[in-house]
């Protein structure tokens, strides 16, 4: 029997956990859904991350009010994935943050990767009709940017660790709490989508910036939040091998088939019950075998294109 496309037979709603990170400092995890966050400036909210529509966003939303009523100044967005950018028009920000490449990334191909995750992970996408359209930082950044929380809060730094998940991917960073918020450059006990990245890159000189940074709590992209300078070294760790063994496996084979069943074989043991890993892997074999085979950008995914690469590859 044919696998179901991606996850579109994942159905079954996920048990959400809002944590307290530090004062002020906030995550809601989900048993491997995207995670999202905030952070508490003196008299403002900077939320990171906006799921995939308004009114899953205002169901986050609603659950962060039980903690603090604060105005939402700033909304940052990881990347340009629509699950993580798509319930923006829900936080009413004064302020939509994200790397310059993100913007272009949304222009390039926004519509494109809109229709495709909507049709892999429709659970996702609660009320889809409430989606006004495509959203557009109004501020961005090449290399960092700084937004000060006011008294004694510290500062909340948004970085460019290199090309990774995406070409635009930034990490949110609170120095003063030593903790990250990292988008899905880091995955803690969840498996790793990279239909669009840069594996070498991200694998090496990337991840080595985010490491550098020295968090001492993380939370990734998908999966639970990284505790201590341990839990977030093994995050990382994690993150690297997926790929180191994506690059291996894909590089050895002779075909795009082959390069799939090793890949599938290498990595199922260690990661293959992990969230989204019979989902993604398809999407991530064949984008690697083009960046092994000189595509460099990553090309655009559409829904059509979707199917003919899971077609091809999942038994």
């Amino acid at each position: 029997m044919a696998r179901p496309f991606a996850s579109s037979a994942d159905l079954d709603d996920k048990q959400q956990v809002l944590e307290v990170l530090a004062e002020g400092v906030y995550a809601l995890t989900a048993e491997g859904d995207p995670n999202v966050g905030a952070i508490e400036g003196e008299d403002f909210l900077v939320c990171f991350e906006a799921l995939a529509t308004p009114v899953a966003a205002r169901e986050w939303l609603a659950r962060l009010r039980e903690h603090t009523d604060k105005p939402i100044r700033y909304l940052v967005l990881s990347h340009y994935h629509a699950v993580r950018v798509l319930g923006a028009s829900a936080f009413g920000a004064r302020m939509i943050v994200a790397h310059e490449k993100t913007r272009e990334l949304i222009a390039e191909r926004g519509e494109q990767d809109w229709a495709s995750e909507y049709a892999r992970m429709p659970r996702l996408f609660k009320d889809p009709g409430s989606i006004p359209g495509l959203t557009w930082p109004t501020v961005t950044f090449g290399d960092r940017l700084t937004i000060h929380l006011g008294g004694d809060r510290g500062e909340l730094v948004l970085r460019y660790c290199g090309r990774g998940h995406t070409e635009g991917d930034l990490v949110a960073w609170l120095p003063r709490q030593r903790i990250m918020f990292a988008g899905d450059l880091v995955e803690s006990q969840a498996a790793l989508y990279t239909g669009d990245a840069f594996h070498r890159e991200w694998s090496s000189a990337t991840l080595d910036r985010v490491a550098a940074l020295g968090a001492e709590t993380l939370v990734g992209g998908r999966g639970a939040v990284a505790r201590g300078k341990e839990g977030v070294a093994a995050a990382i760790a994690q993150t690297r091998d997926f790929l180191t063994v994506m690059l291996r496996e894909v590089g050895a084979a002779g075909s795009l088939k082959e390069a799939f069943e090793r890949t599938h074989r290498a990595l199922a043991p260690r990661y293959g019950s992990w969230p989204i890993f019979e989902h993604c892997l398809p999407f991530n074999v064949s984008r690697l075998w083009d960046e092994l085979h000189g595509v460099e950008r990553p090309r655009i995914w559409t829904a059509e294109r979707d199917r003919e690469v899971w077609d091809q590859l999942q038994p």
